[in-house]
């Protein structure tokens, strides 16, 4: 033995009780580094981060130090009352806190342990639920939303009595959404509640470990809730002063941008908000200062483990040049899901999920059991395929990401990536997902569905190998969140604003919110804003003399328990003919299908679009119905465009960028994908990696101009949205653009090369930064996506209530109530505090607004522009991209064009890949 294990026996032996010692050794174990690391840290009171590769035990090493203190605990008595919870585990998948019970109970059981487990997630029958709070359990597996419902209940202290851990599994998917921000409001109560709690945070994708760190524990220092304690001076006072701040606060610019320059009570200085010359720094903001001072938790790093095997697909079978169905690999998938015991196959989203089901069935020779798992199926269902999994009776499943995380099926032997993962953490999360031991290799395969998806899987199975991270930034805490917070903590108990705004502070997304914006969140949720203040059903909580706030009605607290979350289900608008001349004031028309809203609330009436082969002209909208017309001509303005749920994250497309401009890294790709890009280096040029290649050329009667910024679909689609404005006002009669991940297209009537080339539109005019100001806010003023974005802060912050007592509003009845209110908002008070949360969301979603003006930012004096007299062979996927939709039949005309665009492309005397 050497010393370093004789250090970590006597370690162990001198923290461990006996029973679990003996469990260890009885199964020819012995504790790992880091779970007595984690579990002396945590018996010293610290709260704690562990970032371990998958198969490192991370599961027991959070769960150890609750296990030994209830261990240690003494019994209890007859006659006494029941305990509340000890600990609670919060997982981002029902199914994982499933798992998590499955796999915990077993060591439970075998140790001897007198502990209670159960799960509670929106599938957990009521009469459990009500069960539960009357009687807890010593440990409860749970989610988000419940932690929410629970402690808005009046019985919460009791409930949670004795609270000592909190576990928060796979923290990286908890803390960059808006069900990140609840959890964090829903934590800092429960630190008022019991300063001392203790909070273990895992995970095995960190990109800035600091910001967890934060995140896991108080960023604001204060006391413990008064329990009994009245202030009636200072609520008085206090409720004297509110009404005439929350005015004040509506006259200020809005955006959550930080206090008064200043030193906090910790000694930390926070960051004073200036509104920017652009809508970029307006809507984008900025993430809240987390800076060197800020408390933060302990943090374990475990380092080793086996390095996974990945390989991409060297098919035999053409590479598509676009596309993201991946169909031309199912023989391969096929063949490697016989060769394998158990194999995983994850994909983007629910509709690729489907395809790639349904293609794996047919070629399904040998009858192999292969289940379907995405969050669309029944729970009846996904719970037969996850005890179907366990059992080992399948041979092969098709997830979306409702697999992504911490699922432990140890007889996975394989996982195949369909398309491109779009993410370096991504990548490694699901790949953990094969073997789950920390000393055995993680066998993956990726098929990249098309050309640049093969630079893409190159790139991130390169960054895999060098353990580089790309999980998301955090960025301020949701004012929708914030009021639906509001609320649920008047449902459990009167408060006092300032007692509740040092709460909020301490959750680390909030804590550079402004009392001026608090106090605004209050009033919007005690009076709807000061444009809805004469509508009592709006009026949730009231003010009492003492100056706390109360519910003001116990319907709102059952309409609160009703609709608690932040998960918003995307609706879909029904296609409908408005009659010749009438536009959208005509009804009756016949209806054509339904359609994604997320891709009509981005486009203007009068812009053109392709459906079922046709293309057709949006007239207008009205509540779910979106009217529209025959188009004259052939050419969509845009085209209805498909592709991955995820953007390309930032770190692989700065990769691809780089892969692009380096031929020396070109020996690991294909020969049919090297080749392309070979000549694409003589035909054209190919982009430096921080240059933004910008190509011209004609092509039939009209003329392309094709960019590749490489930034992501969504800041793509807003830039082209932008680009055409500028182009239209140029003269250069554009007709359209499309967008991808990696380029953009937009087509004219005009030569768009001679504008540039001749100076009557420079490009560095046309991608001048200024773009994010005036043509932002006009597009968005004529779109109508802010309106759909509104209805869902108006459902988050309970403006809007979905659900009632025995029945569920529809959606046309949401977005009715919601436009309505939009309008009113808009033109009455234009700063409200929702329509700021629409804002920022907007930026930081469907926009992508802080990626495009980073990029925007970037790129002066590197715009390289090349005006060609053909397509080059670098555009022949976005090429294909244009009026790919086609009516049913039409196959054969779309591999004639393929073709065509290809010889074009890279000349007539070559074989055609």
């Amino acid at each position: 033995m050497t010393d370093q294990s004789r250090v970590l026996s006597a370690n162990a032996a001198a923290l461990l009780p006996e029973p679990f010692l003996k469990w260890f050794a009885g199964r020819g174990w012995s504790p790992r580094a880091h779970q007595i690391e984690l579990l002396a840290k945590a018996q010293a009171g610290n709260s704690v981060l562990l970032v371990a590769p998958t198969g490192a035990g991370k599961t027991l090493a959070g769960f150890l130090p609750a296990l030994v203190d209830l261990a240690t605990r003494p019994k209890r008595k007859p006659g006494e009352a029941h305990r509340g919870v000890h600990t609670l585990y919060i997982s981002p998948l029902k199914a994982l806190a499933v798992d998590i019970e499955r796999n915990l109970g077993k060591p439970v059981a075998e140790i001897g342990l007198p502990v209670s487990m159960e799960t509670r997630t929106g599938d957990t029958p009521a009469h459990k639920r009500q069960r539960q709070k009357l009687s807890p359990p010593d440990i409860l597996l749970t989610t988000p939303e419940q932690l929410a419902l629970l402690i808005a209940s009046p019985d919460a202290k009791r409930f949670f009595a004795g609270l000592r851990y909190v576990v928060l599994d796979e923290l990286h998917s908890l803390v960059t959404s808006k069900r990140g921000h609840l959890l964090s409001l829903g934590l800092a109560r429960l630190r008022r509640f019991f300063p001392k709690l203790q909070a273990i945070g895992l995970s095995a994708t960190v990109a800035q470990p600091d910001e967890l760190r934060r995140w896991l524990v108080a960023q604001v220092l204060s006391s413990p809730l008064a329990g009994g304690e009245e202030r009636s001076a200072a609520g008085r006072e206090e409720a004297n002063d509110f009404a005439s701040s929350a005015t004040n606060a509506r006259s200020e610019s809005g955006g959550q941008g930080g206090s008064p320059e200043g030193v906090t009570s910790e000694g930390t200085t926070n960051r004073k908000s200036t509104a920017g010359p652009t809508l970029s720094a307006r809507y984008a903001g900025t993430s809240p200062a987390r800076g060197e001072g800020k408390p933060m938790a302990e943090m374990i790093t475990v380092t080793g483990g086996a390095k996974p095997d990945i390989s991409i697909l060297d098919s035999e079978q053409r590479v598509p040049w676009a596309g993201h169905s991946s169909r031309y690999a199912i023989p391969e998938i096929y063949d490697e899901v016989r060769r394998h015991k158990t194999t995983l196959l994850f994909v983007n989203t629910r509709s690729q999920a489907e395809m790639l089901f349904s293609e794996l069935w047919r070629v399904n020779e040998d009858t192999l059991p292969i289940a379907l798992h995405h969050g669309s199926l029944d729970v009846g269902q996904r719970r037969r395929v996850e005890k179907a999994m366990e059992t080992g009776s399948l041979r092969a499943i098709v997830a979306t990401s409702t697999l992504d995380l911490g699922i432990d099926w140890g007889d996975v032997d394989l996982v195949v990536h369909v398309g491109a993962p779009k993410g370096a953490s991504r990548l490694a999360q699901r790949i953990g997902r094969a073997n789950h031991r920390l000393d055995e290799p993680s066998k993956a395969i990726l098929i990249p569905a098309n050309r640049f998806e093969v630079l893409e899987c190159r790139a991130a199975v390169e960054a895999n190998y060098i353990g580089a991270q790309d999980t998301p930034p955090l960025i301020d805490g949701a004012l929708d969140v914030l009021a639906q917070h509001i609320l649920g903590s008047a449902c459990a108990e009167s408060f006092y604003a300032t007692e509740l705004f040092e709460e909020v502070r301490s959750a680390a997304p909030y804590a550079s919110l402004p009392r001026e914006t608090f106090d605004r969140a209050v009033d919007f949720v005690a009076t709807g804003g000061y444009a809805l203040r004469t509508y009592e059903r709006y009026a949730k909580i009231r003010q009492t003399k003492e100056g706390k706030w109360r519910i003001s009605h116990p319907r709102f607290a059952q309409q609160y328990r009703l609709n608690v979350g932040t998960i918003v289900e995307a609706p879909y608008l029904t296609l409908r003919y408005a009659r010749s001349g009438r536009g959208v004031a005509s009804r009756g028309g016949p209806v054509l299908g339904k359609i994604e809203e997320g891709f009509l609330e981005s486009i203007s009436p009068g812009d053109t679009f392709l459906f079922a082969g046709k293309v057709l002209r949006l007239e207008g909208i009205r509540e779910t119905e979106a009217f529209v017309s025959n188009a004259v001509g052939n050419d969509p303005r845009i085209p209805v465009y498909a592709g991955g749920k995820f953007p390309l994250s930032t770190y692989l497309a700065e990769q691809v960028r780089g892969m692009l401009a380096d031929p020396t890294r070109w020996k690991a790709l294909p020969d049919q994908v090297s080749d392309w890009l070979r000549i694409q280096a003589e035909k054209s040029v190919l982009p430096r990696r921080e240059d933004l290649l910008v190509e011209t050329f004609p092509r039939g009667n009209r003329h392309y101009m094709v960019c590749y910024p490489f930034e992501g679909r969504l800041a793509h689609q807003t830039l082209g949205m932008l680009l055409t404005r500028r182009l239209d006002r140029a003269g250069a009669r554009p007709l359209g653009f499309v967008a991808t991940d990696y380029s953009l297209a937009v087509w004219g009537l005009d030569d768009m090369g001679a504008l540039f080339q001749s100076g009557k539109l420079p490009l560095s005019k046309l991608f001048d930064e200024d773009m994010l100001g005036d043509d932002l806010e006009d597009w968005l003023a004529d779109s109508y996506l802010l309106k759909r974005m509104f209805r869902n802060c108006a459902l988050i912050s309970g403006l809007i209530e979905k659900r009632h007592p025995g029945q569920e509003k529809s959606g046309r009845q949401v977005t009715v109530s919601a436009d309505l209110i939009y309008d009113v908002l808009r033109t009455h008070e234009p700063d409200h505090i929702l329509l700021q949360a629409t804002r920022a969301d907007a930026a930081t979603g469907l926009l992508d607004v802080r990626r495009l003006a980073e990029m925007l930012s970037r790129i002066p004096g590197r715009i390289v522009h090349k005006n060609l007299e053909h397509i080059s062979p670098l555009a022949v996927p976005i090429m294909l991209e244009i009026g790919k939709e086609r009516v049913p039949g039409e196959a054969n005309e779309t591999l004639l064009e393929e073709a065509s665009l290809v010889a074009e492309a890279m000349g007539t005397d070559m074989e055609i890949e």
